[in-house]
């Protein structure tokens, strides 16, 4: 069984797959903060603003990676000529996601995306991994399909990262009360280091994040 936060169908917000239509489902639990407040100044990602915490989100559960098919099955278009797309998220969906999984979604002719911190090796068979590495966390996943560095972090010059072995780099500005200001940094930095691409995220201003369309 997998615990599910949320299943919704919308469009990925940032990154290399910006606008592309997907499902989300967003996996409970993480490996650097429990996602309670109470535990955030000590936690190792200190800064998350996601809520992974429980399964009271839209079609949230538990369920067995056949009845997740199903659910997934039936939030997208039909009659569509694109490849549908699944994005697993978290939380750090790979704490849950296995074999079992993979193989269940790929049945049902979906492509699966991870959006992970890099602290687990994956199983094979996802095929777009995107990385998300974090200050002060035991990043071993070194290779994958896009890098995208949550930037400014304490502790972390993304420059560290530029001989790694990902096809696409991406530079996201931090959320909250210094964004524009991050939004800056960010600019500047991916000026000076052209390798990078500016990733936004699109999903706040347009009200996509956790909107199911339909």
């Amino acid at each position: 069984m997998y615990t599910i936060k949320e299943i919704y169908y919308t469009l990925q917000g940032e990154g290399f797959h910006t606008g592309r239509p997907a499902v989300f489902i967003r996996f409970t639990g993480c490996n650097l903060w429990t996602g309670l407040e109470k535990d955030r100044d000590g936690a190792i990602c200190d800064w998350c603003d996601t809520d992974f915490v429980g399964t009271n989100g839209p079609s949230g559960g538990k369920y067995s990676a056949e009845e997740i098919t199903k659910i997934i099955t039936d939030l997208w278009p039909e009659n569509q000529n694109s490849k549908p797309y699944v994005v697993c998220t978290g939380g750090e969906p790979l704490l849950q996601m296995d074999a079992e999984f993979i193989q269940a979604i790929h049945n049902i002719g979906f492509e699966i995306g991870i959006e992970t911190n890099g602290t687990i090796i994956p199983p094979v068979g996802i095929d777009w991994i995107c990385v998300s590495p974090k200050a002060n966390a035991d990043f071993i996943l070194r290779k994958g399909h896009e890098l995208k560095v949550v930037y400014p972090q304490y502790g972390m010059n993304p420059r560290q990262h530029e001989g790694l072995d990902f096809d696409h780099f991406f530079i996201q500005p931090m959320d909250g009360l210094n964004q524009a200001e991050n939004i800056k940094r960010s600019e500047e930095f991916v000026a000076e280091h052209p390798q990078y691409l500016m990733s936004l995220q699109t999903q706040l201003p347009l009200g996509m994040f956790c909107q199911e369309f339909f």
